[in-house]
């Protein structure tokens, strides 16, 4: 049943991956069309630099993402040896290779995981993940992390993450419209007649501008909290003990939010590193539906 459930999040995923490329291909034709009046330009420039952005991540990923989280890298088991120990041992049982181990320093509990792929990964713990948590509830959040190794998982919170900042970009140069492309476009359409699709093309561009990045979220979204269900079960079936990960979903769920993480990657964390702050699209599932569903296996 899970090896099921993780083709199927493998497929809805694809799915999600395609209408975000589509959704950036929208985004760049509105760019294009207030800009310069040319939908097909506006396309074509969004469509590069999607791509990147993307290639951009996915090839250095962990260094990006580790820095912009304040992560410090510890190169043995000396530093820190019950975190490495544990990711050393998870990493054997989920038949990934020994990742990168960073630690945050944060109060906070919270841990994440990123790269391209299992052979270029990292996990990252914060001080107060290391404080708070016995082995067992932190052998069940590594193996969690793991799950994401093994299921690529982080390759597509970057490949996400990447389209998400270049909707951003666009967004933000489309903003400008005003200013740059309306006095062109305004030209253009009276020498056209004006009409009924330059009103049509202008209000859809305009609500790109408006709408894309909470789409973008949404996306982000229906991405991520799929992922978390299936990395919980992941971690269940490396312990062999889901009571670990639900002791250590309680710790998380009661966690203050921590004080210096960038919102950008707050998806990539196991539990929602900005609790404090209201968010119009959640990017975890309630912890308490989580425990549920690990309290049923």
């Amino acid at each position: 049943m899970l090896y099921q459930q993780i083709q199927s999040n493998k497929r809805r995923t694809i799915v999600l991956l395609f209408v975000f490329f589509i959704l950036v291909a929208l985004v760049g034709a509105a760019v294009g069309y207030l800009l310069l009046n040319s939908l097909e330009t506006g396309v074509v420039a969004a469509i590069v630099i999607g791509a990147i952005y993307t290639i951009i991540m996915v090839s250095n990923s962990t260094n990006v993402v580790m820095a912009m989280n304040h992560g410090h890298e510890i190169k043995n088991a000396d530093q820190a040896p019950e975190l490495w120990h544990t990711v050393e041992d998870m990493a054997m049982v989920a038949q990934v290779p020994m990742p990168r181990v960073f630690i945050i320093d944060d109060d906070s509990p919270n841990a994440f995981a990123t790269g391209n792929n299992p052979e270029h990964s990292a996990v990252a713990a914060t001080t107060g993940l290391l404080k708070i948590m016995n082995r067992s509830e932190l052998e069940g959040v590594i193996a969690h992390e793991m799950s994401h190794m093994r299921n690529y998982d982080i390759r597509i919170s970057t490949i996400a993450f990447a389209l998400a900042a270049a909707i951003t970009l666009l967004t933000n140069i489309g903003g400008n419209w005003w200013f740059w492309g309306s006095g062109d476009r305004r030209r253009n359409d009276d020498r056209n007649g004006g009409g009924g699709l330059q009103i049509l093309l202008l209000v859809f561009s305009i609500l790109m501008m408006v709408l894309a990045p909470l789409a973008a979220a949404a996306i982000q979204m229906a991405i991520s909290r799929n992922r978390e269900y299936l990395a919980d079960a992941g971690s269940a079936e490396l312990t062999r003990n889901p009571q670990g990960l639900i002791s250590a979903l309680r710790k998380l769920g009661n966690a203050q939010p921590m004080k210096d993480v960038d919102s950008s990657s707050a998806a990539l964390y196991i539990s929602n590193p900005l609790k404090d702050k209201e968010r119009l699209f959640d990017t975890h599932p309630p912890i308490e539906e989580r425990i549920d569903r690990l309290e049923k296996m």
